[in-house]
């Protein structure tokens, strides 16, 4: 192997872990032992294209099976045919036109955040990953499920057990003994999980069937399907949810269920809550630490809006934030949501003149690839214009994957960053932000996705009309 160094992760924490591939950087493969799994780490981009292209390793590591009691084989753990069959049949769904009908949604939920915000005005330091995270919650309920769960107003059951369940899914994850189910069901996380994976899932299977009655009680009544799922259950226009298109396919073909609609809205909600909420929190957090950045991101805002902030953000006008989309890249890749990305070897695969056998666990450390000195110079300096167009030709297209990449890539990466610039759009828009933790002092940690410990503490000054 590269570097034929083994050791239990188990005892190794994240900067660490970051250390022992700086060290071994010129290696280019790292193997270890993560509890009694054997791992390799790929961390430059020519090693994690061979895994990311691969249709050898479309398999995903065995750590999503700790998901499979909450959305059983939804696509993310699904494998094989099914996985195949059920990416062609959702991949439409995030269309670019298709997306337009969410952004409606994204910005009303944006603008209340920014409304919470005030808030904090005053406030000698506030953490803002709950109030965005909150926001994140409230877009993907509407967009995912059309139903309003008002998460920034208040508390719900649904909201606290989606929490629950991705942090326990996270520690977990770091727990070698507790990956056996049977060990894991006996404890109070254990027990704690299941009872939040049921009321999620009696919660969307309720929605379903709430929606389905009310389309199917329609149609019956000499109304045309597509008409249909154009109204609410109150008679009025609704703007079709993730949800409605994964009926239109069910009340179409009955081989497709309720049971795999349920699977779907419960993954999209799993993956793009957190891992949404996180990026927007890393973008503002960067942006607080860099006031000419900032300034570039609101003389861009004021080129667009001009003196009329409050109105509603086009389509034309997401596409109109290119700054804000470097800047959003460049955060994305000194604080990637998901600083590991997983597949497992179906085969052996000969890497860099090494054979990883079938059954390893082949780990991408996005967090260290996105540091590569031969692709990104001076590495840790934040610098949006890395990501402008002719900053980026002749990039290694596997040294920036925050998404992955290959055919197992991301199928919202469209739906993030379109959420994440109507959001950093609105609080940009509204106030002057400023981080308070220097960058040597965050306490990152890697879970599920790529936090601070210690939070992201912020202040914020309105910005004059």
């Amino acid at each position: 192997m590269g570097i034929l160094m083994d050791f239990f992760y188990v005892s190794v924490s994240f900067q660490a872990l970051c250390g022992i591939a700086h060290i071994y950087d010129k290696a280019r493969l790292l193997r270890f032992w993560f509890g009694l799994r054997p791992v390799v780490l790929f961390f430059k981009p020519e090693t994690v294209e061979v895994v990311l292209s691969s249709n050898a390793l479309l398999e995903k590591t065995f750590v999503y099976e700790f998901l499979a009691p909450w959305f059983k084989q939804g696509l993310i753990t699904s494998s094989g045919s099914k996985w195949k069959t059920r990416r062609r049949l959702l991949t439409p769904a995030f269309h670019f036109r298709i997306l337009d009908d969410f952004l409606p949604v994204i910005d009303s939920h944006a603008r209340y955040l920014a409304e919470k915000l005030r808030d904090e005005v005053g406030s000698k330091s506030f953490d803002l990953v709950p109030y965005i995270t909150l926001c994140s919650l409230d877009i993907l309920c509407e967009t995912a499920m059309g139903k309003y769960v008002g998460a920034q107003k208040r508390d719900t059951p649904y909201v606290k057990a989606l929490n629950a369940a991705s942090h326990l899914f996270g520690t977990r994850f770091m727990k070698p003994w507790l990956w056996p189910e049977f060990i894991f069901s006996m404890t109070d996380d254990g027990k704690k999980f299941k009872e939040s994976t049921d009321i999620m899932d009696e919660f969307t299977r309720g929605v379903i069937r709430e929606r389905k009655s009310y389309v199917t009680g329609e149609m019956k009544g000499g109304m045309a399907m597509e008409e249909a799922f154009k109204k609410d259950s109150g008679g009025g226009r609704r703007r079709k949810a993730f949800l409605d298109l994964l009926l239109t396919e069910h009340l179409s073909d009955s081989r497709f269920t309720e049971e795999d609609i349920t699977e779907e809205v419960n993954t999209f909600m799993f993956a793009g809550h957190d891992t949404t909420a996180v990026g927007m929190s890393w973008a503002l957090y960067l942006i607080g630490q860099d006031p000419e950045v900032q300034k570039r991101c609101q003389e861009e805002l004021e080129a667009i809006f001009g003196d009329d902030r409050d109105r509603a953000l086009t389509t034309e006008d997401v596409k109109d934030l290119k700054y804000i989309e470097c800047v959003l890249k460049e955060s994305q890749r000194l604080y990637p949501s998901l600083p590991y990305i997983g597949r497992e070897s179906s085969c052996d695969v000969v890497v860099n003149g090494y054979t990883i056998p079938a059954g390893t666990n082949c780990m991408i450390f996005t967090y260290m690839l996105h540091r590569d000195e031969e692709v990104f110079p001076n590495p840790e300096k934040f610098d949006p214009d890395r990501f402008l167009p002719e900053n980026a030709v002749g990039r290694h297209p596997f040294a920036y994957v925050p998404f992955s990449a290959g055919p197992r890539n991301c199928i919202g990466q469209r739906f993030a960053m379109m959420e994440q610039k109507v959001v950093l759009a609105h609080v940009l828009l509204n106030y002057e932000v400023k981080s308070l933790v220097p960058r040597d002092q965050l306490q990152l940690t890697a879970e599920m996705v790529l936090r601070s410990h210690n939070g992201i503490l912020m202040q914020i000054t309105p910005r004059n009309r």
